[in-house]
């Protein structure tokens, strides 16, 4: 399982405790800021991409959403998102779970800066009823991200 493979990743660092088991669904942004008590925002969505070359995350707050010009100009492609099947066969994480932790070799993963604006967000941890709460630091590294990117639309709080 997804969250198995998680749970072992964050073991390597003594972090494996953090991991929070919801008893309720956390598949989508609504669910898991209500599952959690948070606001929606500071959940950290991972959406999966398809470039020409490779499979890509991009992890974003709950609240933004890709603005396909920025896309395009940093990935040079328009943004093609991942089918549910194609997610987890190429991530290695189903939809609702997808995650940018213990991701199959050659995913890369980038954060997006809507992420900035807070001190912890919630990304999942691989299964559609689990997350994470990590300082934005700690999101950096532990997800091996790239590089931090700007491609999501102005929120209204950013």
């Amino acid at each position: 399982m997804s969250i198995e493979r998680v749970r072992e990743y964050f073991r390597n660092y003594g972090m494996e405790e953090r991991i929070i088991e919801l008893a309720e669904s956390s598949a989508t942004v609504e669910l898991a800021a209500a599952a959690l008590h948070c606001e929606p925002q500071r959940i950290a969505k991972t959406l999966s991409f398809a470039l020409p070359e490779r499979t890509i995350l991009i992890v974003a707050a709950g609240d933004a959403k890709i603005d396909n010009a920025k896309y395009k100009a940093r990935f040079k492609t328009k943004a093609k998102m991942l089918a549910p099947q194609e997610a987890e066969l190429l991530t290695g994480h189903a939809v609702g779970g997808v995650c940018p932790f213990a991701v199959k070799e050659g995913v890369k993963v980038y954060l997006d800066v809507s992420l900035k604006r807070f001190e912890t967000v919630f990304p999942a941890c691989g299964s559609s009823n689990s997350a994470i709460e990590l300082t934005v630091d700690e999101l950096e590294k532990y997800s091996g991200c790239e590089e931090w990117v700007d491609v999501c639309k102005e929120t209204e709080s950013r």
